[in-house]
Protein backbone atom coordinates (compact mmCIF):
# COMPACT_ATOMS: atom_id res chain seq x y z
CA UNK A 1 0.00 0.00 0.00
CA UNK A 2 1.11 3.62 -0.68
CA UNK A 3 2.13 5.17 1.93
CA UNK A 4 3.38 8.79 3.28
CA UNK A 5 6.46 8.71 1.51
CA UNK A 6 5.04 7.11 -1.36
CA UNK A 7 2.36 9.86 -1.97
CA UNK A 8 4.71 12.81 -0.99
CA UNK A 9 7.14 11.62 -4.01
CA UNK A 10 4.22 11.10 -6.33
CA UNK A 11 3.06 14.80 -4.97
CA UNK A 12 6.71 16.18 -6.16
CA UNK A 13 7.07 14.11 -9.59
CA UNK A 14 3.41 15.43 -10.30
CA UNK A 15 4.00 19.38 -8.92
CA UNK A 16 6.15 20.67 -11.87
CA UNK A 17 3.68 19.20 -14.63
CA UNK A 18 0.24 20.78 -13.05
CA UNK A 19 1.17 23.67 -11.25
CA UNK A 20 0.17 26.86 -13.71
CA UNK A 21 -1.48 24.72 -16.17
CA UNK A 22 -5.21 24.22 -16.43
CA UNK A 23 -7.78 21.42 -16.18
CA UNK A 24 -8.50 20.88 -20.11
CA UNK A 25 -10.98 18.29 -19.29
CA UNK A 26 -10.84 15.15 -17.51
CA UNK A 27 -11.39 11.30 -18.73
CA UNK A 28 -13.25 8.82 -16.78
CA UNK A 29 -13.13 5.26 -18.00
CA UNK A 30 -14.26 2.98 -14.99
CA UNK A 31 -16.37 5.42 -12.55
CA UNK A 32 -16.71 2.45 -10.04
CA UNK A 33 -13.61 3.14 -7.23
CA UNK A 34 -13.86 2.92 -3.42
CA UNK A 35 -16.33 5.64 -4.13
CA UNK A 36 -17.87 6.76 -7.54
CA UNK A 37 -16.20 8.94 -9.05
CA UNK A 38 -18.39 12.11 -9.94
CA UNK A 39 -17.80 13.39 -13.68
CA UNK A 40 -20.27 16.03 -13.65
CA UNK A 41 -18.24 17.57 -10.95
CA UNK A 42 -15.07 17.11 -12.23
CA UNK A 43 -16.28 18.93 -15.59
CA UNK A 44 -16.65 21.89 -12.76
CA UNK A 45 -13.20 21.98 -12.74
CA UNK A 46 -12.42 22.41 -16.71
CA UNK A 47 -10.47 25.58 -18.21
CA UNK A 48 -9.54 25.86 -13.65
CA UNK A 49 -5.41 26.63 -12.83
CA UNK A 50 -4.17 24.35 -11.16
CA UNK A 51 -2.34 26.44 -8.30
CA UNK A 52 -0.72 23.93 -5.97
CA UNK A 53 -0.61 20.27 -5.61
CA UNK A 54 -0.54 19.65 -2.00
CA UNK A 55 -0.72 16.92 0.23
CA UNK A 56 -2.77 16.22 3.28
CA UNK A 57 -1.70 12.62 5.23
CA UNK A 58 -1.97 9.65 2.24
CA UNK A 59 -4.34 12.16 0.48
CA UNK A 60 -2.96 13.88 -2.90
CA UNK A 61 -4.88 17.31 -3.99
CA UNK A 62 -4.59 19.46 -7.07
CA UNK A 63 -5.91 23.14 -5.88
CA UNK A 64 -7.76 25.41 -8.30
CA UNK A 65 -9.90 28.13 -7.42
CA UNK A 66 -13.04 26.53 -7.69
CA UNK A 67 -12.35 23.30 -5.24
CA UNK A 68 -9.28 20.55 -5.81
CA UNK A 69 -9.13 17.18 -7.04
CA UNK A 70 -8.73 14.63 -4.29
CA UNK A 71 -6.92 11.27 -5.19
CA UNK A 72 -6.09 8.26 -2.39
CA UNK A 73 -3.72 6.16 -4.21
CA UNK A 74 -5.37 3.29 -2.13
CA UNK A 75 -4.01 -0.18 -1.95
CA UNK A 76 -2.35 -0.46 -5.51
CA UNK A 77 -2.53 3.03 -6.76
CA UNK A 78 -0.35 5.31 -8.47
CA UNK A 79 -0.65 8.59 -10.88
CA UNK A 80 1.57 9.18 -13.76
CA UNK A 81 2.07 11.81 -15.67
CA UNK A 82 2.14 11.14 -19.60
CA UNK A 83 1.71 12.52 -23.36
CA UNK A 84 0.70 10.03 -25.67
CA UNK A 85 1.00 6.76 -23.78
CA UNK A 86 -1.26 4.02 -24.39
CA UNK A 87 -3.93 3.43 -22.20
CA UNK A 88 -3.37 0.32 -20.51
CA UNK A 89 -6.50 -2.18 -18.57
CA UNK A 90 -6.27 -0.51 -15.00
CA UNK A 91 -6.57 3.64 -16.11
CA UNK A 92 -9.21 4.68 -15.16
CA UNK A 93 -8.70 8.46 -14.76
CA UNK A 94 -6.93 10.79 -16.98
CA UNK A 95 -6.77 14.77 -15.73
CA UNK A 96 -5.74 16.58 -19.32
CA UNK A 97 -3.49 19.04 -18.71
CA UNK A 98 -3.44 22.74 -20.91
CA UNK A 99 0.33 21.44 -21.34
CA UNK A 100 -0.61 18.81 -23.75
CA UNK A 101 -0.09 16.36 -20.68
CA UNK A 102 -2.02 14.24 -18.80
CA UNK A 103 -2.02 13.11 -15.28
CA UNK A 104 -3.43 9.24 -15.23
CA UNK A 105 -4.52 7.19 -11.96
CA UNK A 106 -4.00 3.98 -12.72
CA UNK A 107 -5.40 1.40 -10.24
CA UNK A 108 -5.77 -2.44 -10.32
CA UNK A 109 -7.77 -2.94 -7.17
CA UNK A 110 -9.85 0.24 -7.59
CA UNK A 111 -9.65 0.87 -3.68
CA UNK A 112 -8.09 4.23 -3.56
CA UNK A 113 -10.38 7.23 -4.49
CA UNK A 114 -10.90 10.55 -7.09
CA UNK A 115 -13.55 12.74 -5.68
CA UNK A 116 -13.97 16.84 -5.79
CA UNK A 117 -13.24 18.67 -2.70
CA UNK A 118 -14.45 21.97 -2.01
CA UNK A 119 -14.66 22.00 1.56
CA UNK A 120 -11.51 22.15 2.07
CA UNK A 121 -9.20 20.41 5.29
CA UNK A 122 -13.45 20.50 6.63
CA UNK A 123 -13.73 17.55 3.84
CA UNK A 124 -14.91 14.59 5.24
CA UNK A 125 -11.73 12.55 4.55
CA UNK A 126 -10.03 14.57 5.95
CA UNK A 127 -11.73 16.53 8.67
CA UNK A 128 -10.47 14.17 11.37
CA UNK A 129 -6.83 13.23 10.35
CA UNK A 130 -4.24 13.54 12.57
CA UNK A 131 -0.94 15.95 12.66
CA UNK A 132 1.88 15.40 10.19
CA UNK A 133 4.46 14.12 10.85
CA UNK A 134 6.88 15.96 9.50
CA UNK A 135 5.35 19.50 10.42
CA UNK A 136 6.53 21.74 13.59
CA UNK A 137 3.35 20.15 15.09
CA UNK A 138 4.95 16.95 15.20
CA UNK A 139 6.85 18.28 18.47
CA UNK A 140 9.20 15.86 20.63
CA UNK A 141 6.50 15.82 23.18
CA UNK A 142 4.01 15.11 21.09
CA UNK A 143 3.66 11.32 21.76
CA UNK A 144 4.15 11.04 24.72
CA UNK A 145 1.07 13.63 25.37
CA UNK A 146 -0.97 11.70 23.20
CA UNK A 147 -0.10 7.99 24.68
CA UNK A 148 -1.03 8.66 28.18
CA UNK A 149 -3.63 6.34 29.23
CA UNK A 150 -3.61 4.79 25.98
CA UNK A 151 -3.08 0.80 26.22
CA UNK A 152 -3.12 -0.33 23.07
CA UNK A 153 0.73 -1.33 21.46
CA UNK A 154 2.74 1.30 20.58
CA UNK A 155 2.73 0.04 17.09
CA UNK A 156 -1.30 0.68 16.33
CA UNK A 157 -0.49 4.14 18.72
CA UNK A 158 1.98 5.55 15.82
CA UNK A 159 -0.61 4.32 13.20
CA UNK A 160 -3.71 5.50 14.32
CA UNK A 161 -4.40 8.08 11.07
CA UNK A 162 -6.77 10.29 13.63
CA UNK A 163 -3.05 10.89 16.27
CA UNK A 164 -0.34 11.06 13.26
CA UNK A 165 -1.09 10.75 9.91
CA UNK A 166 1.04 8.42 7.33
CA UNK A 167 3.26 6.36 9.57
CA UNK A 168 2.14 3.25 7.80
CA UNK A 169 3.06 -0.68 8.39
CA UNK A 170 6.29 -0.24 6.66
CA UNK A 171 7.97 3.00 8.40
CA UNK A 172 6.31 2.27 11.74
CA UNK A 173 8.33 -1.17 11.94
CA UNK A 174 11.37 0.71 11.11
CA UNK A 175 10.95 3.47 13.15
CA UNK A 176 10.24 1.26 16.19
CA UNK A 177 13.42 -1.35 15.37
CA UNK A 178 15.86 2.33 15.18
CA UNK A 179 14.07 3.78 18.57
CA UNK A 180 14.75 -0.32 20.53
CA UNK A 181 11.24 -0.33 21.43
CA UNK A 182 9.14 -3.41 21.47
CA UNK A 183 6.18 -2.65 19.00
CA UNK A 184 3.84 -4.63 21.14
CA UNK A 185 4.83 -2.76 24.47
CA UNK A 186 1.86 -0.60 25.45
CA UNK A 187 1.54 2.80 24.27
CA UNK A 188 1.35 4.24 27.81
CA UNK A 189 4.14 2.57 29.10
CA UNK A 190 6.63 3.80 26.89
CA UNK A 191 8.52 6.65 28.82
CA UNK A 192 9.22 10.73 27.42
CA UNK A 193 12.80 9.49 26.72
CA UNK A 194 11.99 6.77 24.43
CA UNK A 195 9.39 8.52 22.80
CA UNK A 196 11.43 11.68 22.15
CA UNK A 197 13.81 9.35 20.29
CA UNK A 198 10.78 7.54 18.17
CA UNK A 199 9.66 10.32 17.25
CA UNK A 200 13.35 11.94 15.85
CA UNK A 201 13.45 8.21 14.24
CA UNK A 202 9.80 8.78 12.57
CA UNK A 203 11.12 11.68 10.98
CA UNK A 204 14.07 10.45 9.66
CA UNK A 205 12.69 7.00 8.24
CA UNK A 206 10.09 9.12 6.38
CA UNK A 207 12.67 11.70 5.00
CA UNK A 208 15.18 8.72 4.25
CA UNK A 209 12.46 7.03 2.38
CA UNK A 210 11.07 10.49 0.52
CA UNK A 211 14.03 10.97 -0.89
CA UNK A 212 14.98 7.44 -2.02
CA UNK A 213 11.33 8.01 -4.46
CA UNK A 214 9.33 5.48 -1.71
CA UNK A 215 9.46 1.89 -1.69
CA UNK A 216 8.86 -0.15 -4.62
CA UNK A 217 7.10 -3.07 -2.70
CA UNK A 218 4.25 -4.83 -4.84
CA UNK A 219 3.06 -2.46 -6.98
CA UNK A 220 4.33 1.32 -6.10
CA UNK A 221 5.95 3.45 -8.56
CA UNK A 222 6.43 7.13 -9.31
CA UNK A 223 4.62 9.88 -11.25
CA UNK A 224 7.72 9.13 -13.90
CA UNK A 225 6.81 5.14 -13.51
CA UNK A 226 10.30 4.64 -12.02
CA UNK A 227 10.35 2.77 -8.69
CA UNK A 228 11.40 3.63 -4.93
CA UNK A 229 14.36 2.31 -3.97
CA UNK A 230 13.96 2.45 0.05
CA UNK A 231 13.22 -1.07 0.54
CA UNK A 232 16.49 -1.99 -0.22
CA UNK A 233 17.60 -0.31 3.15
CA UNK A 234 14.80 -1.73 5.40
CA UNK A 235 16.06 -3.05 8.80
CA UNK A 236 13.09 -5.49 9.76
CA UNK A 237 10.12 -4.96 7.44
CA UNK A 238 9.73 -8.38 5.82
CA UNK A 239 12.78 -10.05 7.56
CA UNK A 240 10.92 -12.55 9.09
CA UNK A 241 13.40 -15.02 10.38
CA UNK A 242 16.44 -13.74 8.99
CA UNK A 243 19.07 -12.19 11.62
CA UNK A 244 19.07 -8.99 12.94
CA UNK A 245 21.26 -6.70 11.10
CA UNK A 246 22.50 -5.12 15.29
CA UNK A 247 22.86 -8.66 16.72
CA UNK A 248 22.37 -11.81 14.55
CA UNK A 249 19.61 -12.64 16.79
CA UNK A 250 16.76 -14.28 14.24
CA UNK A 251 14.10 -11.93 13.43
CA UNK A 252 10.60 -12.57 14.82
CA UNK A 253 6.85 -11.81 13.15
CA UNK A 254 3.75 -11.21 15.32
CA UNK A 255 0.36 -9.84 14.36
CA UNK A 256 -0.95 -6.37 15.60
CA UNK A 257 -3.97 -4.84 14.42
CA UNK A 258 -3.97 -7.34 11.76
CA UNK A 259 -0.99 -5.92 10.37
CA UNK A 260 2.16 -8.40 10.69
CA UNK A 261 5.31 -7.00 12.45
CA UNK A 262 8.82 -8.07 12.52
CA UNK A 263 10.56 -7.51 15.32
CA UNK A 264 14.28 -7.81 16.95
CA UNK A 265 13.53 -9.66 20.80
CA UNK A 266 17.09 -8.71 21.34
CA UNK A 267 17.54 -5.09 20.55
CA UNK A 268 13.61 -4.15 21.09
CA UNK A 269 12.42 -4.19 24.76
Amino acid sequence: MPELPEVETTKRGISPHAIGHKVERVIVRHKKLRWPVDQKALNLLKGREIFACTRRGKYLELQTDKGSILIHLGMSGSLRVVTNEEVGKHDHVDIVLSNGKSIRYNDPRRFGCVVVNKEGNEHRLLVNLGVEPLSDDFDDEFLFRQSRKRSMPVKAFIMNGQIVVGVGNIYAQEALFNSGIHPNRSASKVSKKRYLVLTQNIRTVLNEAIKAGGSSLKDFTGADGKPGYFQQTLQVYGRKDEPCVSCNRKLKQITIGQRSTVFCSGCQT
